[in-house]
């Protein structure tokens, strides 16, 4: 025969105490998440430009680099490496040349819609 619970202000405190280190716990996990991504589609930029630029100021154009990279990683890894994507990851990297530069505050998303802005001051602005 199971003991029915005395439920009282310490249980509820449980309750309480619990419920908020949980949410506090999907917090930090969705922070870390995010700041992840964000750093490496930062070092995949890094790594587009320093292919693309073989060691020279400027990059020479005309490649199919970025529609076949596309193409690879997609196959190799799964979502989130269409074309768009690798030319924002490689605009990332060419506006924040050094990665702490880069607000982890914001999500890639927040990157994304920012990069969509064409005039360089008003992007800073919203940064």
């Amino acid at each position: 025969m199971a003991k029915e619970l005395n439920i009282n202000n310490d249980y509820t405190n449980l309750i309480s105490q619990s419920a908020d280190v949980y949410k506090q716990g999907q917090f930090n996990a969705t922070v870390a998440v995010n700041t992840a991504l964000v750093e490496t589609y930062w070092q995949i930029g890094k790594y587009i430009v320093e292919f693309e630029q073989k060691g020279k100021q400027k990059a020479e154009y005309g490649t199919a680099l970025i529609d076949n990279l596309s193409k690879d990683l997609a196959t190799a890894l799964g979502k989130g490496f269409s074309r768009s994507n690798l030319i924002y990851m490689r605009l990332f990297y060419s506006e924040f040349p050094k990665s702490e530069k880069a607000s982890h505050f914001l999500s890639w998303s927040h990157y994304v819609e920012l990069f969509k802005i064409q005039d360089k001051l008003e992007r800073s602005f919203y940064l």
